[in-house]
Protein backbone atom coordinates (compact mmCIF):
# COMPACT_ATOMS: atom_id res chain seq x y z
CA UNK A 1 0.00 0.00 0.00
CA UNK A 2 2.79 2.41 0.84
CA UNK A 3 4.43 1.98 -2.52
CA UNK A 4 1.10 2.67 -3.85
CA UNK A 5 0.72 5.76 -2.29
CA UNK A 6 4.36 7.06 -3.62
CA UNK A 7 3.43 5.98 -6.86
CA UNK A 8 0.18 8.08 -6.92
CA UNK A 9 2.20 11.07 -5.16
CA UNK A 10 5.04 11.00 -7.94
CA UNK A 11 2.43 10.94 -10.60
CA UNK A 12 0.13 13.77 -9.14
CA UNK A 13 3.60 15.82 -8.93
CA UNK A 14 4.43 15.31 -12.23
CA UNK A 15 0.83 16.39 -13.62
CA UNK A 16 1.10 19.56 -11.53
CA UNK A 17 4.55 20.36 -13.26
CA UNK A 18 2.87 19.68 -16.39
CA UNK A 19 0.20 21.81 -15.82
CA UNK A 20 2.46 24.40 -14.46
CA UNK A 21 4.66 24.58 -17.66
CA UNK A 22 2.34 24.70 -20.03
CA UNK A 23 0.71 26.94 -18.02
CA UNK A 24 4.29 29.18 -18.47
CA UNK A 25 4.26 28.36 -21.80
CA UNK A 26 1.44 30.55 -22.63
CA UNK A 27 2.05 32.95 -20.35
CA UNK A 28 5.53 33.98 -22.23
CA UNK A 29 3.47 33.56 -25.22
CA UNK A 30 2.31 37.71 -25.50
CA UNK A 31 1.16 37.42 -28.85
CA UNK A 32 -1.28 34.55 -28.78
CA UNK A 33 -3.90 37.14 -29.49
CA UNK A 34 -2.60 39.37 -31.41
CA UNK A 35 -3.78 39.93 -35.09
CA UNK A 36 -1.23 39.80 -38.64
CA UNK A 37 -1.66 43.43 -38.34
CA UNK A 38 -0.32 43.76 -34.80
CA UNK A 39 2.24 41.16 -35.46
CA UNK A 40 3.36 43.44 -38.51
CA UNK A 41 3.57 46.91 -36.63
CA UNK A 42 5.24 45.26 -33.76
CA UNK A 43 7.77 43.60 -35.94
CA UNK A 44 8.42 46.79 -37.59
CA UNK A 45 8.81 48.43 -34.35
CA UNK A 46 11.77 45.72 -33.06
CA UNK A 47 13.40 46.47 -36.48
CA UNK A 48 13.31 50.31 -36.13
CA UNK A 49 14.86 49.85 -32.94
CA UNK A 50 17.35 47.59 -34.33
CA UNK A 51 16.09 44.33 -31.96
CA UNK A 52 16.54 42.10 -35.49
CA UNK A 53 16.06 39.00 -33.14
CA UNK A 54 12.78 40.17 -31.52
CA UNK A 55 11.80 41.47 -35.26
CA UNK A 56 12.46 37.49 -36.66
CA UNK A 57 10.65 36.01 -34.15
CA UNK A 58 7.90 38.30 -34.62
CA UNK A 59 8.03 37.74 -38.61
CA UNK A 60 7.99 33.95 -38.22
CA UNK A 61 5.26 33.64 -35.99
CA UNK A 62 2.76 36.35 -38.45
CA UNK A 63 4.13 33.72 -41.82
CA UNK A 64 3.31 30.55 -39.47
CA UNK A 65 0.07 32.24 -37.86
CA UNK A 66 -1.14 33.73 -41.31
CA UNK A 67 0.24 32.24 -44.23
CA UNK A 68 -2.44 33.42 -46.51
CA UNK A 69 -2.23 36.95 -45.51
CA UNK A 70 -1.61 40.29 -46.90
CA UNK A 71 1.97 40.18 -44.78
CA UNK A 72 2.77 37.11 -45.00
CA UNK A 73 5.11 37.87 -48.30
CA UNK A 74 5.94 41.10 -47.08
CA UNK A 75 7.35 38.92 -44.00
CA UNK A 76 9.23 36.84 -45.94
CA UNK A 77 11.20 40.05 -47.26
CA UNK A 78 11.59 41.67 -44.04
CA UNK A 79 12.95 38.57 -41.78
CA UNK A 80 15.56 38.14 -44.82
CA UNK A 81 16.81 41.87 -44.09
CA UNK A 82 16.76 40.98 -40.29
CA UNK A 83 19.11 38.14 -40.77
CA UNK A 84 21.38 40.71 -42.77
CA UNK A 85 20.98 43.31 -40.36
CA UNK A 86 21.33 40.35 -37.52
CA UNK A 87 24.67 39.25 -39.08
CA UNK A 88 23.30 35.59 -39.88
CA UNK A 89 24.44 35.51 -43.60
CA UNK A 90 23.51 31.92 -44.38
CA UNK A 91 19.65 32.63 -42.68
CA UNK A 92 19.86 35.88 -44.96
CA UNK A 93 20.42 34.20 -47.99
CA UNK A 94 17.86 30.84 -47.44
CA UNK A 95 15.41 33.67 -46.53
CA UNK A 96 16.02 35.68 -50.00
CA UNK A 97 15.89 32.04 -52.10
CA UNK A 98 12.80 30.96 -50.73
CA UNK A 99 11.44 34.17 -51.55
CA UNK A 100 12.76 34.11 -54.94
CA UNK A 101 11.24 30.48 -55.60
CA UNK A 102 7.91 31.07 -54.50
CA UNK A 103 7.31 34.54 -55.33
CA UNK A 104 9.34 34.94 -58.86
CA UNK A 105 7.00 37.76 -59.82
CA UNK A 106 6.38 39.64 -56.75
CA UNK A 107 6.61 43.09 -57.54
CA UNK A 108 9.63 43.53 -54.98
CA UNK A 109 11.32 40.61 -56.34
CA UNK A 110 14.61 43.13 -57.27
CA UNK A 111 14.80 43.88 -54.04
CA UNK A 112 15.53 40.63 -53.05
CA UNK A 113 18.04 39.65 -55.58
CA UNK A 114 20.03 43.27 -54.46
CA UNK A 115 19.51 42.21 -50.69
CA UNK A 116 21.01 38.76 -51.72
CA UNK A 117 23.82 40.48 -53.37
CA UNK A 118 24.40 42.49 -50.08
CA UNK A 119 24.96 40.07 -48.22
CA UNK A 120 27.26 38.12 -49.61
CA UNK A 121 29.10 41.94 -50.11
CA UNK A 122 29.17 42.59 -46.40
CA UNK A 123 30.16 39.09 -45.37
CA UNK A 124 33.43 39.69 -47.36
CA UNK A 125 34.57 42.96 -47.20
CA UNK A 126 32.53 43.93 -44.14
CA UNK A 127 33.87 46.16 -41.05
CA UNK A 128 36.89 44.37 -39.70
CA UNK A 129 38.28 44.35 -43.05
CA UNK A 130 37.59 48.05 -43.63
CA UNK A 131 39.84 49.14 -40.28
CA UNK A 132 42.39 46.66 -40.90
CA UNK A 133 45.36 46.62 -43.18
CA UNK A 134 44.29 43.55 -44.87
CA UNK A 135 42.94 43.33 -48.40
CA UNK A 136 39.73 42.33 -48.48
CA UNK A 137 40.90 40.28 -51.86
CA UNK A 138 43.87 38.23 -49.76
CA UNK A 139 40.51 36.23 -48.06
CA UNK A 140 38.01 33.88 -49.33
CA UNK A 141 36.91 34.98 -52.64
CA UNK A 142 33.66 32.90 -52.30
CA UNK A 143 31.24 35.78 -50.71
CA UNK A 144 32.82 37.75 -53.47
CA UNK A 145 31.83 35.17 -56.48
CA UNK A 146 28.31 35.20 -54.83
CA UNK A 147 27.48 38.63 -54.06
CA UNK A 148 28.21 38.75 -58.25
CA UNK A 149 26.44 36.44 -59.56
CA UNK A 150 23.36 37.85 -57.42
CA UNK A 151 23.88 41.77 -58.81
CA UNK A 152 24.14 39.76 -62.20
CA UNK A 153 21.02 38.32 -61.94
CA UNK A 154 19.26 41.53 -61.03
CA UNK A 155 20.79 43.58 -63.25
CA UNK A 156 19.92 40.87 -66.26
CA UNK A 157 16.69 40.42 -64.94
CA UNK A 158 15.19 44.07 -64.21
CA UNK A 159 17.78 46.38 -66.32
CA UNK A 160 14.82 49.14 -65.18
CA UNK A 161 15.21 48.54 -61.29
CA UNK A 162 15.90 51.41 -58.47
CA UNK A 163 18.46 48.86 -57.66
CA UNK A 164 20.52 48.14 -60.94
CA UNK A 165 22.72 51.26 -60.76
CA UNK A 166 24.05 50.62 -57.73
CA UNK A 167 24.45 47.05 -58.12
CA UNK A 168 26.23 47.64 -60.95
CA UNK A 169 28.74 49.61 -59.22
CA UNK A 170 29.40 47.07 -57.28
CA UNK A 171 29.38 44.69 -59.76
CA UNK A 172 32.65 46.41 -60.80
CA UNK A 173 34.44 47.01 -57.92
CA UNK A 174 33.61 42.93 -57.27
CA UNK A 175 35.42 42.16 -60.78
CA UNK A 176 38.46 44.56 -59.35
CA UNK A 177 38.49 42.51 -56.47
CA UNK A 178 38.54 39.12 -58.36
CA UNK A 179 40.91 40.08 -60.57
CA UNK A 180 42.91 41.11 -57.40
CA UNK A 181 42.47 37.89 -55.68
CA UNK A 182 44.14 36.26 -59.01
CA UNK A 183 46.91 38.21 -58.96
CA UNK A 184 47.18 38.52 -55.00
CA UNK A 185 47.65 34.51 -55.54
CA UNK A 186 49.71 34.82 -58.19
CA UNK A 187 52.32 37.21 -56.97
CA UNK A 188 52.43 34.71 -53.87
CA UNK A 189 53.63 31.72 -56.31
CA UNK A 190 55.99 33.93 -57.63
CA UNK A 191 58.05 35.49 -54.32
CA UNK A 192 58.41 31.70 -53.38
CA UNK A 193 59.50 30.78 -56.71
CA UNK A 194 56.95 28.56 -58.10
CA UNK A 195 57.09 30.23 -61.20
CA UNK A 196 54.46 28.23 -63.31
CA UNK A 197 51.95 28.18 -61.03
CA UNK A 198 52.31 32.21 -60.91
CA UNK A 199 52.25 32.45 -64.60
CA UNK A 200 49.30 30.65 -64.96
CA UNK A 201 47.71 32.42 -62.00
CA UNK A 202 48.67 35.77 -63.87
CA UNK A 203 47.33 34.69 -67.20
CA UNK A 204 43.86 33.97 -65.77
CA UNK A 205 43.42 37.23 -64.39
CA UNK A 206 44.34 38.90 -67.38
CA UNK A 207 42.37 36.91 -69.50
CA UNK A 208 39.39 36.49 -67.13
CA UNK A 209 38.94 40.22 -65.74
CA UNK A 210 41.01 42.27 -68.88
CA UNK A 211 39.73 45.31 -67.53
CA UNK A 212 40.53 45.67 -63.82
CA UNK A 213 43.18 47.89 -62.14
CA UNK A 214 45.06 44.83 -61.18
CA UNK A 215 46.32 43.48 -64.57
CA UNK A 216 48.85 46.33 -64.71
CA UNK A 217 50.70 43.57 -62.36
CA UNK A 218 49.09 41.04 -63.74
CA UNK A 219 51.66 40.94 -66.86
CA UNK A 220 54.22 42.33 -64.69
CA UNK A 221 54.00 39.05 -62.78
CA UNK A 222 53.66 37.35 -65.99
CA UNK A 223 56.80 38.83 -67.53
CA UNK A 224 58.54 38.11 -63.99
CA UNK A 225 57.71 34.21 -64.31
CA UNK A 226 58.38 33.69 -67.98
CA UNK A 227 61.85 35.23 -67.66
CA UNK A 228 62.33 33.27 -64.50
CA UNK A 229 61.61 29.70 -66.32
CA UNK A 230 63.72 31.32 -69.34
CA UNK A 231 60.74 31.15 -71.51
CA UNK A 232 61.37 34.40 -73.59
CA UNK A 233 59.52 34.18 -76.15
CA UNK A 234 56.57 34.39 -73.94
CA UNK A 235 58.33 36.43 -71.49
CA UNK A 236 58.73 38.97 -74.73
CA UNK A 237 55.07 38.51 -75.90
CA UNK A 238 53.65 39.69 -72.58
CA UNK A 239 56.30 42.55 -71.61
CA UNK A 240 55.13 43.56 -75.64
CA UNK A 241 51.12 44.05 -74.33
CA UNK A 242 52.04 45.74 -70.79
CA UNK A 243 54.17 48.23 -72.66
CA UNK A 244 51.52 48.93 -74.79
CA UNK A 245 48.64 48.97 -72.14
CA UNK A 246 50.88 50.46 -69.58
CA UNK A 247 53.65 52.47 -71.23
CA UNK A 248 54.63 54.51 -67.97
CA UNK A 249 54.06 51.20 -65.26
CA UNK A 250 55.17 51.67 -62.38
CA UNK A 251 55.95 48.54 -61.84
CA UNK A 252 59.31 48.71 -64.08
CA UNK A 253 60.78 50.88 -61.29
CA UNK A 254 59.59 49.89 -58.48
CA UNK A 255 58.63 45.96 -58.56
CA UNK A 256 56.12 44.64 -56.87
CA UNK A 257 56.51 47.01 -53.99
CA UNK A 258 53.31 47.42 -52.51
CA UNK A 259 51.64 50.96 -52.82
CA UNK A 260 48.04 51.71 -51.95
CA UNK A 261 45.85 49.58 -53.15
CA UNK A 262 42.96 50.32 -55.22
CA UNK A 263 40.37 49.33 -52.45
CA UNK A 264 41.21 51.75 -50.59
CA UNK A 265 39.91 54.09 -52.82
CA UNK A 266 35.97 53.02 -52.58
Amino acid sequence: MRSVAILRHTVLILFVGLLAACAGTVEEDRTRNWTADKLYQEAKSEMASGSWEEAIKLYEKLEARYPYGRYAQQAQIEVAYAYYKSGEAASAIAACDRFIRLHPNHPSVDYVYYLKGLVNFNEDLGLMGTISDQDPTERDSKAARDSYESFRDLVTRFPNSKYTPDASQRMAYLVNALASNEVHVARYYLKRGAYVAAANRAQYAVKTFPNAPAIEEGLFILVKSYDAMGMNDLRDDAERVMKKNFPNSVYYTRGLDRQTPWWRLW
